[in-house]
């Protein structure tokens, strides 16, 4: 096994298996509960991330996949042992869209007392309708885990494929090729790479992308091309994100280029380079992708979110959602709205000429902390500008956050998130919405049988 460029002996690959013997593997629990999470420095406006994080965060993509052959909408999602505990379990489930029930989510691994959804999991599922897990490591500290289901189109028994370094594993399937994954590993910093694998079992060597010392990316695939879109840390410092490139690769890595179609050397290494979108830093602004999708004419689409700073409070005022486009094969940046904390995640909806946001734009509970109210925002001229169509939630006990977009969306189970407190630790439920987003249902907190209906809560 290959690991970081060294050879590890059987002696250490046995030790490290040992230590990450599953537990309570495949388990079946009786009802949908999100981990809460806090990290960070605190001020006076609360900690600088804390909430709900069942669905967090951004990087962990695709969380959710719709299948047309099944009729069913497969997710993964941080779990936890009790409401007032933040132990994680990596979970699974799906909703059945014919039947319009849930079952009971199943323990795909148990963290064994990791506290951190930066180990949360991405999915995908393969042409043979197999479910893949890809649990994230976190540094050199805790290895990424794949997992595979024993049987297509089904959550009941998984197994252990593969342990190897990589965070934030974005695992794309495809039709013809197998798999490709864009993942981070710590060199200098946080950088980028890719690996590929006809089947799931054997990957290739890790091949780095990006080697600046530090980025944080989001990557999507569509119309034989993937695109990676990413920011830089200042010094491997995350708090100091900013700046947006995008490269992308249509031969399965072996060349990367530009939006431009100009091949770019990889790894990229200097932060002024022919991948940079925009430079943020020289303006003084933090950036925070959120989203990376695809319009009519297969351009990518980014969705993030600019500030002054990185602490919660008004000192990281103005915090900005933009919608980053390609107009007359020039990079195009439209503002949506204002947000209050760095965090606010939001999603990004392409019908046609109708494009859609959903994100907690208004406040919740207490002014500049992570998430709040979800806010429908519409676009009918390809994202130049936003109008705040409604509220998807109000009057919530708890901020809502991190919504997400499940791949090939089904229209029943639109967008998905989690709520919580971010003030202290509270249990965090799981609610989705239809394509109209107009009603929201919540997943059972507690359940009494097999299978039931999520709550109408709106």
């Amino acid at each position: 096994m290959k690991k970081g460029g060294k050879i590890y002996p059987a002696v250490l690959l046995v030790s490290i298996l040992s230590s990450l013997s599953v537990y309570a593997q495949n388990q079946k629990v009786n009802g949908y509960r999100g981990i809460w999470y806090s990290t960070g420095p605190e001020n006076e406006y609360g900690f600088k991330l804390s909430g709900g994080f069942a669905t967090f965060g951004s990087r962990h993509l695709p969380t959710a996949v719709y299948s047309p052959e099944a009729k069913k909408t497969f997710f993964v999602y941080g779990g936890t042992t009790s409401y007032d505990e933040s132990h994680l379990l990596i979970m699974a489930s799906f909703y059945d869209h014919v039947k319009k029930q849930v079952p009971r989510p199943v323990v795909v691994f148990d963290k064994q007392g990791v506290r951190n959804p930066y180990d949360n999991a991405s999915l995908a599922i393969d042409n043979n309708g197999y479910i893949w897990v890809f649990v994230s490591g976190w540094l050199r500290t805790r290895p990424g885990i794949i997992f595979k289901s024993k049987s297509p189109y089904s959550i009941d028994d998984f197994e252990n494929i593969l342990i190897k370094e990589m965070s934030f594993p974005q695992p794309w399937c495809l039709r013809d090729s197998g798999f490709i994954m864009v993942f981070s590993k710590t060199l200098k910093g946080l950088d980028i790479f890719f690996s590929a694998s006809r089947d799931g079992f054997m990957w290739s060597r890790d091949k780095i992308i990006t080697a600046m010392g530090g980025n944080g990316h989001l990557s999507g695939y569509n119309n034989g091309k993937l695109y990676v879109v990413f920011n830089y840390h200042p010094q491997g410092n995350i708090d100091r994100r900013t700046n947006l490139y995008l490269l992308y690769t249509d031969d399965m890595g072996r060349t990367w280029k530009t939006i431009n179609g100009g091949i770019v050397n990889t790894p990229v290494r200097s932060i002024k380079n022919e991948a940079l979108v925009r430079d943020f830093q020289s303006e003084g602004k933090l950036v925070h992708i959120y989203d990376l999708n695809f319009d009519g004419k297969g351009d990518p689409v980014i969705l993030a979110c600019t500030s002054m700073g990185y602490m919660p409070g008004p000192s990281g005022d103005p915090r900005e959602w933009i919608v980053v486009t390609r107009k007359g094969n020039a990079w195009n940046f439209s503002k949506v709205c204002e947000t209050d904390n760095n965090f606010d995640a939001a999603t990004i909806h392409i019908n046609n000429d109708k494009w859609l946001i959903a994100g907690p734009s208004d406040s919740g509970s207490r002014k500049y902390t992570v998430g709040g109210e979800m806010v429908l925002w519409e676009s009918y001229d390809e994202g130049v500008t936003w109008s705040k169509t409604r509220n998807i939630t109000s009057g919530s006990r708890y901020n809502m956050s991190y919504p997400r977009r499940p791949l090939n969306a089904g229209k029943d189970f639109y967008i998905w998130w989690s709520d919580g407190n971010p003030e202290e630790i509270s249990e965090s439920g799981l609610y989705f919405s239809n394509n109209r987003l107009k009603k929201v249902w919540k997943l059972p907190y507690l359940m009494k049988k097999d299978y039931e209906r999520p709550e109408r809560v709106k």
